[in-house]
């Protein structure tokens, strides 16, 4: 599967848009495996440095987690004050306490304007925004999460960071994207 709309502008990435590989994950705040990869990637990030640009793009299991469409529509709203990323990594290491009041106090720990982050959500301004993604993601074949793509190649092996590393750093090598770690094992299809 590949991704069926490439990266542009208006993703929330992180890292130079000119690296030789783009991972992008489609997740969802609530989620208890995006919970357990939150470190994994940043782990990834921090040891390829330039090399990889990380693009997070929201996935919302509403009928699974009921918070799930609220925290992405915070990392939205906080995106227009530019603090998307401060908002994404709060969300994903307080899963647990995910709701309203988490969301209004955790904007006001990042001295984000109130009224214009609560009017962003409660107008539905950043709803279309969670809307596009999710069904982005539909299009491209996501059907869980996390779900991660290597230069838009959807990677359907284990995710941990041993093998999702090593398929990263097979697309840095110039390997191209890999569907699963260079290993050559199947793929795995349990959750750590």
């Amino acid at each position: 599967m590949t991704l069926k709309t490439p990266v542009g502008p208006n993703d929330h990435a992180q890292g130079p848009a000119d690296a030789p590989v783009t991972l992008v994950e489609y997740g969802d705040y609530q989620c208890p495996y995006c919970g357990q990869a939150y470190p994994i990637v940043k782990a990834i990030q921090a040891r390829s440095g330039p090399r990889l640009r990380f693009v997070f793009r929201n996935m919302p299991l509403k009928n699974a987690h009921p918070q799930a469409e609220l925290a992405a529509e915070a990392a939205e709203a906080a995106a227009l004050q530019g603090k998307f990323w401060e908002m994404h990594d709060a969300l994903y290491e307080h899963q647990a306490r995910l709701g309203p009041e988490f969301v209004t106090k955790e904007a006001a720990r990042l001295h984000l304007d109130l009224d214009a982050f609560n009017a962003a959500i409660d107008s539905g301004q950043v709803r279309g925004r969670v809307e596009h993604d999710f069904m982005d993601g539909v299009r491209s074949g996501v059907n869980g999460t996390p779900t991660f793509f290597i230069n838009g190649t959807r990677f359907d092996d284990s995710w941990d960071e041993e093998t999702l590393g090593a398929a990263i750093e097979h697309a840095i090598a110039g390997g191209g994207a890999a569907a699963k770690a260079p290993s050559g094992r199947p793929a795995r299809l349990t959750r750590r």
